[in-house]
Formats: C-alpha cells, sequence, structure tokens
C-alpha cells in the first residue's frame, strides 16, 4: 500500500524537524502508542497497540530514522511484531518545505502487513494504514500547532506545553 499527502503546519520548519525527531512527540502522534524511546541517531523502540479489523494485537519493534538533511527531509522506517497476529512494517518519506505561513510537511509512505493481518484482505488493510498514516500527520499538526482556537488553554501555555516536549 502506498500513498502521499501533504500538510502546512503553522510553524518553522526547525520546530517541525525537532517535532519529527522527538520520542515524546512520536508517542503522542502514533495512535496506539504506549511507550516510544530511543534517539534518532540509534533509532527508537515502540509498544503500539491496534486493532485492525477483528484482529487486536500489541506490536512491538524498532523505527530508524535515515536519509537525514537537515530541516529538509529524511525517512522513518519501522516494523513491527504482533505475534500471532503477525507483522507490519513500513516507510515514510518526509520532505521539509518553507512556506509564508509556516512549513509544508509532504510525505510518501509505503506499509505492508502480514501473517494474520495479511488475510484481512487488502481493503481492510490499506483503509487502516490510510487511516493511521492520517491520524499521524493530523496529530503532528495539533502538536505542533496546539489545540484549536475553541480551547480554552491560553497561547502560552499551548506553546510551553511543545517547548517541554521536543526539549
Amino acid at each position: 500500500m502506498k500513498m502521499s499527502d501533504t500538510r502546512d503546519i503553522k510553524a518553522d520548519r526547525a520546530t517541525v524537524w525537532a517535532a519529527l525527531l522527538s520520542p515524546e512527540v512520536l508517542k503522542e502522534c502514533v495512535p496506539g502508542a504506549q511507550e516510544v524511546t530511543g534517539t534518532p541517531q540509534e533509532g527508537f523502540e515502540a509498544t503500539v497497540t491496534q486493532k485492525v479489523g477483528p484482529v487486536k494485537a500489541t506490536f512491538k519493534g524498532g523505527v530508524t530514522v535515515s536519509n537525514m538533511v537537515e530541516l529538509e527531509s529524511l525517512t522513518l522506517t519501522g516494523e513491527g511484531k504482533g505475534g500471532a497476529a503477525g507483522y507490519a512494517k513500513g516507510s515514510a518519506d518526509v520532505r521539509l518545505e518553507e512556506i509564508e505561513d509556516g512549513t509544508r510537511l509532504s510525505y510518501d509512505v509505503e506499509a505492508n502487513v502480514g501473517g494474520k493481518l495479511a488475510q484481512l484482505g487488502s481493503r481492510i488493510v490499506d483503509g487502516f494504514a490510510k487511516r493511521m498514516a492520517d491520524q499521524f500527520f493530523t496529530q503532528l499538526e495539533e502538536v505542533i500547532e496546539g489545540p484549536s482556537e475553541d480551547d480554552p488553554e491560553p497561547e502560552a501555555e499551548k506553546k510551553g506545553w511543545l517547548k517541554r516536549l521536543i526539549s
């Protein structure tokens, strides 16, 4: 399964870059993440619980960061094993471009599954993978920009929260 999309984020490239490389932000953004630890240099370890159709599994695996061109692009590659449910692996090529109101984040994602998950059929698995990618990048945008304007939390507190996450 392959897909591509773009997001315009109201933050400078340095902020978006730092968020993509922060285990705390990744934990906040990966749907079902229970734990994310590590560093971009050594890779991240993650535990994620997800339900795909009738199959619910906890995946343990790793994410590596490669092809890094600071503030411009990187590749996130991950693989997780979910025991009897099978495995999931994928990669995302992410590019950052400066735009008038912030940063345009473009991504190309490729995902594969095996085991019981693969038996569910491509329509279910592809829909799930698309939802996961959409949720990740939507949540990343929200973490970086802060809650919507309807949120009563003062702007200073929103920014302080992100700075604590990526510091």
